[in-house]
């Protein structure tokens, strides 16, 4: 079973606003990965994780199913996009220190990318997913918020998402010296900057689909109500991480 792919339609979108992830979510992995020769971003969408291990790393590879995210992604010398899926890895046995994952896990099959993580794992070599679930602004945003994630966009969730919001708890992890983290991503956006945020969930896409309007357009007062007259606001985002070594 092969990834599906929600995010290739609105590719620019998700490149400008999808959030990036903290220092300290890398120094978490820097302090537990043995090697710094090559490392392997998965589903690694516009190159948000494959940019920062750049800077750790002589060599990134990073792949994603959808070749409209990896056009839209941020280029460095050391880094090598190609389209491919988790499932169907196109390297060789033996050749990374770390291969990270981040929020998107839950749309593999998680047993097929995690035999193909085992084999291209260097011994000893890490591997690390993460994810992250609802922001919070203020009690007002945060009330709308969980609204619309589950009232109005609640049927047009894919059911794995719900792998977001059990911290991936349900999904295997056969792997050994098993670590698990916990990191805030903080965001200083003004309300528009925010719900364009929204219009890269896949539900507002699916919804948009179905319905053929943005349903993020019909909340615009409501948030900005929600938001006051306070320009920019702090945005955090809860990352939960696990990590571990290849056995």
């Amino acid at each position: 079973m092969a990834s599906p792919d929600y995010f290739s339609e609105h590719a620019s979108i998700y490149a400008r606003y999808r959030i990036d992830y903290p220092g300290e979510l890398y120094d978490f992995l820097m302090a537990n990965v043995p090697g710094r020769q090559t490392a392997w971003d998965c589903a690694t969408g516009n190159g948000q994780a494959a940019v920062a291990l750049s800077n750790y790393f002589e060599q990134v590879e990073a792949t994603d199913l959808s070749l409209q995210q990896l056009q839209n992604a941020t280029h460095r010398h050391n880094i090598h996009y190609q389209e491919a899926t988790a499932e169907q890895a196109p390297f060789l046995d033996e050749t990374f220190d770390l291969i990270t994952v981040g929020q998107a896990l839950h749309w593999f099959d998680v047993p097929a990318f995690h035999e193909q993580a085992d084999r291209v794992l260097k011994p000893n070599g890490v591997i690390a997913e993460w994810g992250y679930g609802l922001n919070e602004v203020t009690p007002a945003v945060d009330a709308l918020l969980r609204y619309l994630y589950t009232n109005v966009l609640g049927p047009y969730w894919d059911p794995l998402r719900r792998h977001i919001e059990t911290e991936y708890r349900d999904l295997p992890f056969p792997f050994k010296n098993v670590k698990e983290a916990r990191f805030v991503a903080r965001r200083e956006w003004l309300v528009e900057w925010y719900m364009n945020y929204l219009r890269t969930w896949s539900a507002v896409q699916a919804f948009r689909k179905r319905n053929g309007y943005d349903i993020i357009d019909q909340f615009d007062g409501d948030f900005r109500r929600a938001w006051g007259t306070q320009g920019t606001r702090e945005v955090r985002f809860p990352i939960f991480l696990r990590l571990g070594m290849k056995k």
